[in-house]
């Protein structure tokens, strides 16, 4: 295949195939506690083209793990309404069927499902063997689509989520309890359709980031690609809710005019918020010659003076954070985010000194997002960094597990997969347990 756009070429080209493989070789010791699946969810046009890499159908990678072996590698496109039509279809009144969509952004599981997830559609459920049993809409109770970057509440078991739509409501905020029921459904006031791609939470709030990344109806309808733009007119802020008083008011927060694709984690102090975000100084703008860079900023909102003290903590540009999910919205020390170039590296954060070590690759081998593995029931505690690596000089990936506290030690083992797997976005390892 010889095409000239960037996100069909290389590693990001699809893959053809739906493959099984069983009894993976392995270089190192897979540690016994790891039983589970790790899966990651990615781009992957089933026709071999797509108008930009964001929209190309999903396909779920998946690595199981028992008691030291790797016992298997699948992966699986998601058949949602738009993979099997071959367009995402139309209502009468013009909105798309959110049975459609690409469901290509993230996999989670909440209550016994595991879903897989997109921002412009419903989630759809995958069995254990990732085959798609169909969308998911809370029993009927969801009438939005559904962010890829839910938070799970680690002392409530509630799932915390919302949909942004090109409409009024452009943006809906929803919480659902332990066990999946859908409790609340409640538009945020917002003056215009911009690209709400994570948020944040922590134990007593909810933080949504509106920024000028903003819905543009030229190129929709040009076909160009993703149909949104920046606007130096549309003021960037942060917008705070409290957890005890769902239906309340949102209390706004002006800050400097940036994107954030995701968020790393936040956490309450007295009188505070404490945010941290991977952060771009713009996005999308129509005269840009270069590709922007997120690295490592901290946004501390003093709730008493209503401003937002804004600091840089690292230079090198990273993305895909995350931390031991376990404790998400509380103060989590150490968090990771993945370099991905030409020699990839993952770098973990100590949050309160500032400190910072990093896991190198070496030339050619280009790592993915890395997902926390716990080796225990301790939050914060003993754990492993998977990520899927490929390497450039075979053409073929790899799954790596890193010692979560020693990031600069040789991989702990080394999956050797039967393709590669293209660059994608976001996973989990889904134990058992």
């Amino acid at each position: 295949m010889t095409t000239s756009l960037p996100h069909l070429t290389g590693n990001y080209a699809p893959v053809t195939e739906e493959l099984t493989a069983y009894e993976l070789p392995v270089t190192g010791t897979i540690p016994p506690e790891l039983t589970g699946w790790y899966l990651r969810n990615g781009p992957n046009p089933h026709a071999a083209a797509s108008a930009h890499w964001f929209l190309g159908d999903g396909m779920v990678h998946g690595v199981r793990l028992e008691q030291g072996r790797a016992v298997s590698y699948r992966n699986r496109w998601v058949r949602t309404s738009t993979f099997t039509n071959g367009a995402q279809v139309r209502d009468a009144d013009g909105n798309y069927d959110l049975t459609g969509g690409f469901a290509n952004t993230h996999v989670i599981r909440h209550a016994g499902r595991t879903l897989a997830l997109e921002e412009g559609s419903y989630p759809h459920e995958l069995t254990c063997e990732l085959d798609t049993v169909g969308p998911y809409d809370f029993d009927g109770k969801l009438h939005t689509a559904m962010t890829a970057h839910p938070k799970t509440c680690p002392t409530t078991g509630e799932l915390h989520f919302f949909g942004y739509a090109t409409a009024e409501p452009y943006l809906t905020y929803h919480r659902a309890d332990a066990a999946g029921n859908l409790l609340l459904s409640r538009p945020i006031d917002v003056p215009g359709p911009t690209m709400h791609h994570d948020f944040n939470l922590t134990g007593g709030h909810i933080v949504f980031m509106d920024l000028p990344v903003v819905f543009d109806l030229e190129t929709a309808l040009s076909g160009g690609g993703m149909p949104y733009r920046w606007s130096d007119d549309y003021q960037a802020r942060l917008g705070v809710l409290r957890r005890d008083d769902p239906h309340g008011a949102v209390r706004w927060f002006p800050i400097d005019p940036c994107y954030v694709f995701h968020a790393l984690n936040a956490h309450d102090e007295p009188g505070r918020i404490v945010l941290h975000v991977m952060r771009y100084p713009s996005m999308w703008r129509q005269d840009s010659p270069t590709r922007e860079q997120a690295s490592l900023w901290r946004w501390t909102i003093d709730l008493t003076s209503g401003t937002v003290i804004e600091e840089q903590l690292d230079d090198r540009a990273a993305e895909f954070p995350r931390i031991d999910d376990r404790l998400a919205g509380l103060d989590a020390r150490f968090g990771h985010a993945t370099v991905s170039r030409d020699s990839g590296a993952l770098i973990r954060y100590d949050l309160h000194t500032g400190a910072n070590t990093a896991h190198e690759f070496g030339p050619g081998r280009i790592p993915a997002e890395a997902a926390f593995a716990a080796a225990n029931e301790h939050p914060g505690g003993e754990g492993y960094l998977m990520t899927y690596v490929y390497n450039a000089d075979t053409d073929r990936s790899d799954l790596v597990i890193l010692d979560g506290a020693d990031l600069a030690a040789t991989p702990v083992a080394t999956v050797h997969l039967p393709s590669r797997v293209p660059y994608g976005f976001h996973g989990n390892w889904l134990a058992d347990r």
